[in-house]
């Protein structure tokens, strides 16, 4: 694997990635938490959109590393003069880097960053850190690897997600995180339900390996490993999806009541930011049951693994 662009990875490839980021979990129990992997390499940050926990999570894990990390905004670029998205990839890869790690409001951005440097310049590596509403890789990876954790504990590693049901509930026309997502779980074995609004459904779900409904009282009634709420994305809606907030809350939101439907084993997650009160309510995001804060941590984790993997890694044949 050269790139990271995708989700739909195979199995092997995506439990090696999980694997190799419980090694690199355990530096985070440490008082000094520096690794040599990558000293004397070059990662750029290039986030062409807003980004708390991707940028931060994936900054730290090259530093933990030893990597020299670069961060370059899309408001702060030569982008803003005009400049096109080829010239700047091509511009930071001429400087001698060894990744860019590339978020961009754009589908197919990462893709095509990739496509241009495998002309001009072979050896950089390029991760997908979201683009559009198309995929957010390293979101699902980190996603597998905390439910993992939670599921298996110490016996997690070489383990898949083998009859896991997870129900994914939301925005997911919008979700960059539900289509990775709905890529990489179904190869590690899970069973996926997609529960929203038709309106936030996107065409075509029904034939991805999943289970589409509209009914998320329903879902919940069924035994769930997991429940994982995704994020209202406004910004990226153009029209009404939904007839208003309190509608939406009355038939997609995880409430308090919903909540103390689940089983007291049902993992709940969200890939954040977080609309508070109108897809979850804050006792279910901070319950006993919640695993966010753990998906935070293991970002770190993984993308250490995903920066290691690719970047120390040996050349491709």
């Amino acid at each position: 694997m050269k790139h990271l662009l995708t989700g739909a990875l195979r199995r092997e490839d995506a439990i090696s990635l999980l694997d190799a980021a419980e090694d690199m979990h355990e530096v985070q129990d440490r008082q000094l938490k520096k690794l040599p992997a990558l000293r004397g390499r070059t990662v750029v940050n290039a986030f062409f959109e807003n980004s708390t926990r991707t940028r931060s999570s994936f900054e730290i894990a090259g530093k933990w590393l030893s990597a020299d990390v670069i961060n370059v905004s899309g408001s702060a670029s030569s982008v803003k003069k005009g400049e096109s998205l080829r010239d700047t990839v091509l511009t930071l890869a001429a400087m001698g880097i060894d990744g860019i790690v590339m978020r961009h409001g754009d589908s197919g951005a990462a893709q095509l960053a990739a496509d241009w440097l495998d002309v001009s310049f072979p050896s950089v590596r390029v991760i997908n850190a979201g683009d559009g509403a198309h995929e957010h890789p390293t979101q699902a990876l980190l996603d597998a690897f905390a439910l993992r954790r939670r599921l298996f504990g110490a016996q997690s590693r070489g383990r898949g997600l083998d009859g896991v049901r997870i129900a994914i509930a939301g925005d997911i026309a919008h979700s960059r995180v539900a289509r990775s997502n709905a890529l990489l779980l179904p190869a590690l074995g899970a069973e996926v339900t997609f529960v929203g609004p038709p309106t936030l459904l996107p065409p075509g779900a029904d034939t991805w390996n999943t289970t589409v409904t509209t009914d998320f009282d329903a879902v919940l009634q069924q035994p769930l490993d997991a429940l994982m709420m995704l994020r209202v994305q406004l910004e990226r809606q153009r029209g009404a999806f939904v007839p208003s907030v309190g509608e939406y809350i009355v038939g997609w939101s995880l409430t308090d009541e919903r909540r103390a439907k689940l089983d007291d084993d049902t993992v709940i997650m969200h890939p954040g930011p977080m609309n508070r009160g109108l897809e979850i309510s804050s006792r279910a995001a901070e319950g006993l049951q919640s695993a966010v804060l753990e998906q935070v941590t293991s970002g770190v984790s993984l993308r250490m693994a995903v920066l290691y993997s690719l970047i120390a890694g040996e050349e491709p044949q």
